[in-house]
């Protein structure tokens, strides 16, 4: 701890120069090369921490603990392994919303590739798993040591950069080039100057200029010609971050070119990089720019790696703060009837449903498939094909045979009686050859789709660490062949469900390309949502396949499924890694008068429903809850209020019953600790709804649900006018002092064992 001047390191005697950057490492040789390294590029630390094999103390513990302390400004981890990875994404997700993280996770290819029974299993491997992970978390990953060290020096010495504008000045042009080229791989280009940027340019630029972006100042560039480049470029408000390139000239020394970029950049907070091309000739150079907090790049490619990374976490941060859409209809499913399947088949003792079960299980959630019906022996067969109608498919019905395609036990395009018959022969003499002991139950008969739709690949895969994964992308016999795939953690909204698509090469042709007129991509999206659900539901589901699932403009159907089943040792949702909404807290309640309310979790979706509520408030209830006037709500505190970690969080909304479109009438919101001990409470109620019980409901369940989970102790801050929170509090047995040194009151009220809360 550089700021408490501890060093317990039995590496170096040294410490690191205090900054507000904390590490954490999972292996001591790593911290030893970065110790050095940051000595020599007078990168300054909060914390420098390694963790070792975690048997108590682990990652998860140590981003909540840092994301506490208000010296440090970011996070970076060199990670091997995860341990506790629900705890470890509930800290990431809520620290890396205000401050960035950024990890060098080793072992890509460590695990090996193991024999799998479906697509979804082969396709989804471990690493994969954890950029899905990471992406979810707004954890920015990077991909070398060298990258890493790049990241570390850019977030203890700048801003983050937040658009993508980037400027690039050099002294010569093939480095700029370079830097260009690198960029345009990551998929941008530099930023275009300004009209007036490129007329205050041209009045002292030799006229034989780059005459734009990478703006290339000529070999003979002295310090005044570089140092007034960068005051132009600071003043364009499109170029939102600058990497200068020096190549070593014979005309100018690199400490000359250094000090001009210290004395220009003095006083400015701004994201800038600088590239000091070739050996001792540029060192006094780098020397300068790293004493004056100034990140320096040895190479154009890795000064852009770096802009590029940090980048990619403003933009992550902002996908995270995105508001997600509704369905238009409210999502049901028969549970009931989805679980008589799964144990049955348990019980029974096979593991893999056969296609025909794995179809009715995805119809139970709602997943819409094409006709299947089954015929036991050949005459039940032709019957069947003639009531669905020629041309059908015929596919073999047997658990024990989990590739249909070993057997032949595929027949497509059956087209009257004497093709069914055949088709039936083959596939009994098929299986009977493969596995003479195999039980074959019959045969399915399916209609022949004839479309001009899309085959696309729908599956989840359970990870050992993580969960079950959804997996997403080019279907039937190009899944293999292209591997055009994506992957997500559940649960899934809308939002993440299309930024699931996005991830894929096919989703191009989803929004319609060329003669291809758009698909129905929002009943894809409510696909995604039923097939993450089924997998929260059920931990049994250890791999599911949809693969074709056929899309068109207005329809869908999985064509081919294929599920497999384990007993689970831990019920739903105790598998997953993101807490997903918790329904069993949907309530109806009668307050006051006989009137009903609904009392639910609050839902991401449910911002412009806030929206709403904050705009029929009076400016006292609006003090009362902020303390100061307020017009409206801001963007991150509206994030800030509707997208909540399950685990941490206890928000409950109301909503007027008697109403059918709803509009919200209160709002109860317990912020849970980063140790879940202790809980600061909120709470608001309509000015129409206020006194009639609408609060003390709310209030009073939360309490309720925070000691089930262990909370020990629930505090907030009330103001003294404040009468009607006072009394509440009062009756809910909390204790009220005021604040020394305040006019506010603090109220209190531990759990422990006392039995749950009532209002009367």
């Amino acid at each position: 701890s550089a700021r408490s001047d501890l060093n317990a390191n039995f590496a170096s005697r040294t410490s690191p120069l205090t900054g507000n950057l904390a590490f954490v490492s999972q292996s001591g040789a790593i911290c030893s090369s970065i110790h050095d390294y940051a000595i020599r590029e007078k990168i300054g630390f909060s914390h420098f921490i390694s963790i070792g094999s975690m048997l108590d103390v682990d990652f998860g513990d140590m981003i909540n603990y840092l994301g506490d302390d208000p010296n440090v400004g970011s996070i970076v981890l060199y990670v091997e392994n995860l341990t506790n990875t629900r705890k470890f994404m509930s800290a990431a997700r809520a620290v890396s919303r205000i401050k960035p993280i950024v990890v060098l996770k080793s072992g890509k290819y460590a695990a090996g590739a193991r024999a799998a029974a479906s697509h979804t299993g082969a396709m989804a491997g471990e690493d994969a798993v954890y950029d899905a992970a990471f992406k979810r978390a707004g954890i920015v990953r990077v991909d070398t040591i060298g990258d890493l060290f790049d990241c570390a020096e850019l977030l203890s010495k700048q801003p983050i950069p937040k658009k993508p504008g980037l400027g690039i000045i050099t002294n010569a042009g093939g480095p700029g080039v370079m830097a260009t080229d690198f960029l345009a791989s990551r998929g941008l280009e530099p930023v275009n100057l300004s009209a007036d940027t490129m007329e205050k340019l041209n009045e002292f630029l030799p006229s034989f200029w780059s005459h734009g972006n990478p703006i290339d100042m000529l070999g003979d560039a002295k310090p005044a010609r570089f140092k007034k480049t960068i005051e132009v470029c600071l003043e364009d408000p499109e170029i939102k971050g600058l990497i200068t390139i020096f190549v070593p000239q014979a005309v100018i020394m690199a400490d000359e070119m250094a000090k001009a970029l210290v004395e220009t950049l003095e006083g400015r907070s701004f994201p800038i990089f600088t590239v000091w091309m070739g050996g001792d000739g540029v060192e006094g150079g780098r020397r300068i720019c790293n004493e004056a907090g100034i990140p320096t790049y040895e190479t154009p490619e890795s000064a852009v790696a770096a802009f590029m990374y940090m980048y990619s976490y403003a933009r992550n941060l902002e996908a995270l703060q995105e508001v997600p859409p509704s369905l238009p209809n409210n999502l049901e499913y028969n549970q009931t009837k989805a679980t008589q399947i799964i144990e049955t088949s348990l019980n029974e003792g096979y593991s893999l449903l056969t296609e025909f079960e794995s179809k009715t299980l995805l119809e139970s959630y709602g997943i819409p498939v094409n006709t299947t019906r089954l015929a036991t022996s050949q005459e039940e067969a032709v019957q069947l094909a003639q009531e669905i109608g020629y041309p059908v498919v015929m596919k073999i019905h047997s658990k024990d045979i989990i590739h249909k395609s070993d057997v032949n036990g595929v027949q497509l395009n059956l087209v009257d009686e004497d093709a069914v018959k055949r088709a039936y022969e083959a596939i009994m003499t098929g299986a009977f050859e493969y596995n003479p002991r195999a039980e074959v139950s019959g045969v399915s008969i399916q209609s022949m789709l004839i479309h001009s739709g899309i085959e696309l690949i729908l599956g989840s895969k359970k990870d050992a660490d993580f969960g079950p994964v959804i997996l997403f992308g080019m279907g039937g016999v190009m899944t293999n062949i292209l591997s055009d795939k994506a992957i997500a953690l559940p649960p899934l909204n809308r939002l993440l469900a299309r930024r699931l698509m996005e991830n894929t090469k096919v989703f191009k042709m989803l929004q319609g390309y060329r003669h291809y007129p758009p698909f129905n991509i929002m009943l894809l999206e409510e696909i995604l949502i039923r097939l993450s659900q089924l997998v929260i539901d059920y931990p049994e589901i250890i791999e599911l396949d949809i693969n074709p699932l056929v899309l068109t403009e207005s329809e869908a159907w999985a064509v081919d499924a294929r599920v497999i089943l384990a007993d689970s040792e831990v019920a739903s949702p105790h598998h997953l890694v993101i807490s997903p909404y918790p329904s069993e807290f949907e309530t109806v309640a009668e307050i006051k008068e006989g009137r009903k309310i609904s009392v639910r979790p609050i839902k991401p979706e449910d911002a412009p429903l806030l929206i709403d509520l904050s705009s029929n408030l009076s400016p006292r209830t609006i003090y009362m809850r902020f303390f100061s006037p307020m017009k409206s709500l801001s963007r991150d505190m509206l994030m800030r209020l509707t997208q909540v970690d399950y685990d941490r969080d206890i928000v409950l909304v109301a909503f007027n019953k008697e109403q059918s479109k709803e509009k919200l009438i209160g709002v109860c919101r317990l912020m849970g600790n980063s140790d879940l001990n202790k809980a600061e409470m909120a709470i608001l109620t309509v000015d129409a709804w206020q006194g009639r019980g609408v609060g003390a409901l709310l209030l009073e369940r939360c309490i309720n649900i925070a000691q089930k989970r262990g909370f020990q102790s629930i505090d907030g801050v009330v103001l003294p006018e404040n009468t009607e929170m006072l009394g509440l509090a009062r009756k809910l047995g909390f204790t009220i002092q005021r604040i020394p040194g305040e006019t506010q009151y603090k109220i209190s009220i531990a759990l422990g064992d006392r039995e749950a809360v009532k209002v009367a």
